[in-house]
């Protein structure tokens, strides 16, 4: 009890402290602000940045996460899941390996839709009719008596897949492609041209839009050869296997890789969801988005420490009075470091609420799928609190230049 009874009262003393730290920085309220100021805009620009890099890493992982496959085949010359292309025959060859109890075949492309709304207009002259400005969706084709997904909203409306020409459409798809949720609520369904066929959505679901595609739609992998042609479907995206119960993953990943061509590679779910991962963080967009990100960093640390570094200089003869007193420099450190610590979370909560704001107004008006999740405002107040404990830190040399003498002259 004794420990507990010692730390209670070190607390203690150091609660009835005077709060040196804050005089300090209340001292001088404009300052202050500016500031308070100063780190919430450096918060404000790690968050936009952090926030669009985590939409455009989860933006990847989205098809992943969402099939429902115990172990996956891609090409092993492919750098992620949409660039892999392999013969179905090796789908086949998989499905007859001891483990394997389903394989089921997947085709993930893009095309051009064009708003339904465009094709209503009414024309003046046929022949100088404007073609209408198509977007670029991404399409998941796959037989719906074999299902790869694990969406219910999809699995629910796999019978609006047979019908020819029918399709599923992302509610969550940008604006700009057609009213299309409200459409298919008022009317039912809705015609549209999709890479130049007439395509008819019978359904929706929930998935969202990402940096390069503004929806996506799902189709039967007949209607997506009347679509991109029966020799298409001779050459698959990836194969969703399902394994027998209780078999072995890693066993029935050393038998494909002895017994199929080298073309190929065995993936478990977190393993493709950790390539795509590792893919994206190689574009141009990751780059610059973690470079704008370390540029708010290191705002933030000039702010502060230009701040605490002109509070220590203006107020060098009263540290330097306190060391005459017999304060130690580990002392006066502590004041500066709590200097640092208080502008962190003074500048946190305006930084943060503006934030939110920004990603609320990014998710509105210019339809960025960006949330404010507990990770990233953890994450990025970690980073505000080494960014300031940096400044103080550096801040910390101009005390040490306190000389008690100094004072007598």
């Amino acid at each position: 009890m004794k420990p507990i009874y010692l730390f209670c009262k070190k607390i203690n003393s150091y609660l009835r402290r005077t709060p040196v730290a804050w005089l300090q920085l209340s001292h001088q309220k404009i300052r202050l602000l500016v500031a308070i100021l100063g780190v919430a805009f450096s918060i404000i620009l790690i968050f936009t940045q952090l926030g669009l890099r985590a939409m455009l890493f989860d933006g990847v992982t989205i098809l992943p996460e969402s099939l429902n496959g115990d172990l996956y085949l891609l090409s092993s010359y492919a750098k992620s899941l949409e660039h892999s292309s392999l013969p179905s025959i090796y789908l086949y060859q998989a499905d007859a390996i001891e483990g394997v109890a389903d394989a089921r075949p997947l085709y993930v492309n893009s095309g051009s839709w064009v708003n339904p709304q465009l094709l209503e207009s009414p024309q003046e002259d046929e022949d100088d009719a404007a073609v209408p400005q198509s977007s670029r969706i991404q399409i998941f084709a796959f037989n719906p008596t074999k299902p790869v997904f694990k969406l219910p909203e999809i699995n629910q409306q796999l019978n609006l897949l047979s019908v020819p020409g029918g399709i599923l459409y992302d509610r969550l798809a940008k604006s700009e492609l057609g009213n299309i949720p409200q459409l298919v609520k008022s009317q039912g369904f809705v015609t549209s041209i999709l890479d130049n066929h007439r395509v008819t959505v019978l359904g929706l679901f929930s998935l969202s839009s990402t940096f390069d595609y503004k929806g996506v739609a799902v189709m039967s992998d007949w209607n997506y050869g009347q679509m991109e042609g029966i020799d298409n479907l001779a050459d698959i995206t990836v194969g969703v296997l399902s394994l027998e119960p209780g078999a072995n993953p890693q066993s029935v990943i050393n038998q494909i890789q002895n017994n199929l061509s080298k073309d190929i590679k065995v993936l478990t779910p977190d393993e493709l969801v950790q390539g795509e991962r590792n893919f994206v963080a190689t574009w141009p967009e990751g780059k610059i988005l973690n470079f704008g990100a370390a540029i708010g960093f290191i705002i933030g640390i000039v702010i502060v420490y230009q701040v605490i570094y002109t509070d220590v200089s203006e107020h060098l003869p009263e540290y330097a009075t306190l060391k005459a007193m017999g304060y130690k420099d580990r002392d006066l450190s502590l004041v500066v470091l709590q200097e640092s610590l208080i502008l962190a979370i003074m500048g946190f909560i305006p930084g943060y609420l503006a934030s939110y704001g920004i990603y609320y107004l990014m998710a509105k008006f210019i339809e960025f799928p960006v949330s404010m999740d507990l990770g990233i405002a953890l994450q990025v107040l970690m980073l505000n609190i080494l960014m300031c404990t940096i400044s103080g830190a550096i801040a910390i040399r101009k005390l040490r230049t306190a000389d008690p003498a100094d004072i007598f002259y």
